[in-house]
């Protein structure tokens, strides 16, 4: 085997590898529990959270004509003595809060 063919071999088996990186990681979703982690920060000005709950699996939803991938859950919390509980949906690919619903 010549150094050419070894160097153009592994060229082609980086770039294959960074490509098919790229792709799973693009294609993949964020824990259900990372979400949940991440919706509680973004709502935590809403009061002491004393509760929460999210779906393991991820369903689609649609807002606006546009289709995600989303996980659905709850919080439970306490302002000044008054008990609130919220619903949420969250994209189950980027972590981003879609929708917030008093329940």
């Amino acid at each position: 085997m010549s150094w050419k063919g070894l160097v153009a071999g592994l060229g082609v088996g980086f770039a294959a590898g960074y490509f098919v990186a790229n792709k799973v990681q693009e294609q993949s979703h964020i824990s259900s529990e990372k979400a949940l982690k991440m919706v509680k920060r973004a709502l935590s000005h809403k009061g002491e959270i004393t509760g929460s709950w999210v779906h393991m699996v991820p369903e689609t939803f649609e807002k606006y004509d546009v289709a995600y991938e989303v996980y659905r859950g709850g919080l439970t919390t306490m302002l000044d003595d008054i008990q609130e509980r919220f619903e949420f949906l969250v994209d189950a690919k980027t972590g981003t809060v879609l929708e917030v619903i008093a329940a």
